[in-house]
């Protein structure tokens, strides 16, 4: 069997279909990744057939919070990547025997899946982004904003993100498949979900909310095993006092000058920082012993030896301290994030950071409460039920019929 696994997005989107490719890869079986070029050595030194689609994402990162787009060049820019999606995917897709679309941006995937005839899945990150009457649709709003309750009920909410849907991607969607002979699509949304989506998100730390008008099928969280070694300066640093606090927002926008305030909240608790670049290039004012600026890591084996996470929240990051065992402060910034901050509020193993930019008491309180040995219990009790073979059950999934 070949697999096409088609996403768009950040590293939250790449690494979970890039683990499902190593999966099916280990069952014998062939997988093709078409994502940003921004994945692809990463990818490929894995042994993965990558095909790039799109501009290189990481830029995005560093672009100032004020920064909006106008209506023509929204317009611009979402046909362009309807367009260019088409052809790489329908290149991409050549040969193969299913294709998984994996998030809400992989437009073209079930177009090209119902033009070559071949069956398609739907596979979504978060229960929040997949339409239920249990929660609203999440909302992309301003960076660091937490969306506000709404009055209106939550089938309501679906239906007007639905019209959003298709007030953005109809036009240029159903150009594209006029072109390749099929009918047009009057729900966006839905023709992308379909009634029976998977969801790669682990039952106990985001468990799908039932009786459902969905027939969801959840795999668990798609994770890759990490094997890479902890750098000789990482493991000296770890060695050389207490557990120390790991800061790190990914492929976010990370708050504005959160180095500086990440150190200072540490150290009012005495506590050491080890801070991630991202791809925002966070930097260090100061060469100081206390403090860890680092790389790409390997979440899995430093975040078992740090005191606590703060983190955006994305879903990756999120499973990883979860898996972990270690308490977790998320500064949600966007979308799904505000799910698990509210998700690691209510399980009892962090703290979601209120709205807004977090200074440096808001963080020392917040990691005060999180360092409580209570949250660490509960932290480590529920890594005991935190799966890390979704992806194995998806694969058997595709691969069994």
């Amino acid at each position: 069997m070949r697999v096409l696994l088609s996403t768009v997005g950040s590293r939250g989107e790449v690494q979970p279909v890039v683990a499902l490719a190593v999966q099916l890869m280990e069952l014998g079986q062939e997988a093709v990744v078409c994502a940003p070029p921004d994945f692809r050595e990463w990818a490929e030194s894995l042994g993965v057939v990558y095909v790039p689609v799109g501009p290189e994402l990481r830029a995005t990162a560093k672009r100032p919070r004020d920064t909006a787009l106008t209506s023509d060049q929204q317009r611009q820019m979402i046909e362009g990547t309807v367009a260019d999606q088409f052809t790489t995917v329908r290149a991409a897709a050549e040969g193969c025997d299913v294709i998984v679309g994996g998030g809400a941006l992989a437009i073209a995937a079930h177009s090209v899946a119902e033009e070559q005839g071949i069956p398609y899945v739907y596979a979504a990150f978060a229960p929040i982004t997949l339409p239920s009457r249990h929660h609203a649709p999440p909302v992309f709003g301003s960076l660091g904003e937490e969306p506000k309750d709404s009055p209106v009920d939550n089938r309501t909410l679906w239906a007007q993100d639905a019209q959003r849907w298709n007030a953005l991607w109809s036009a240029p969607l159903n150009a594209q498949r006029g072109a390749a002979g099929l009918t047009p699509v009057s729900d966006v949304s839905r023709h992308l979900f379909t009634e029976t989506p998977w969801l790669a998100a682990d039952r106990t730390l985001a468990p799908w909310p039932e009786p459902s008008e969905l027939d969801v099928f959840q795999t668990g969280a798609w994770t890759l095993r990490d094997h890479r070694p902890l750098s000789t300066e990482v493991r000296e640093f770890l060695d050389a006092g207490d557990p120390p606090i790991y800061f790190g927002f990914g492929s976010m926008h990370a708050p504005a000058d959160i180095a500086r305030t990440a150190i200072a909240g540490a150290r009012s608790l005495g506590r050491r920082t080890i801070l991630a670049r991202g791809w925002s290039e966070l930097s260090l004012d100061e060469v100081a012993p206390d403090c860890l600026l680092i790389d790409e890591v390997n979440q899995q084996a430093l975040f078992r030896q740090v005191a606590a996470v703060v983190h955006h929240g994305g879903a990756g990051t999120t499973t990883a301290a979860a898996a972990a065992g270690v308490p977790q402060v998320i500064v949600p910034r966007t979308f799904d994030q505000f799910y698990f901050a509210r998700r690691v509020d209510e399980l009892g193993v962090g703290l979601a950071h209120g709205a807004g930019d977090p200074t440096a008491a808001s963080l020392t309180a917040a990691l005060d409460r999180v360092l409580d040995p209570q949250v660490a219990q509960a932290a480590h009790a529920l890594a005991g039920r935190v799966r890390t073979d979704g992806a194995l059950i998806a694969a058997r999934r595709l691969t069994e019929g």
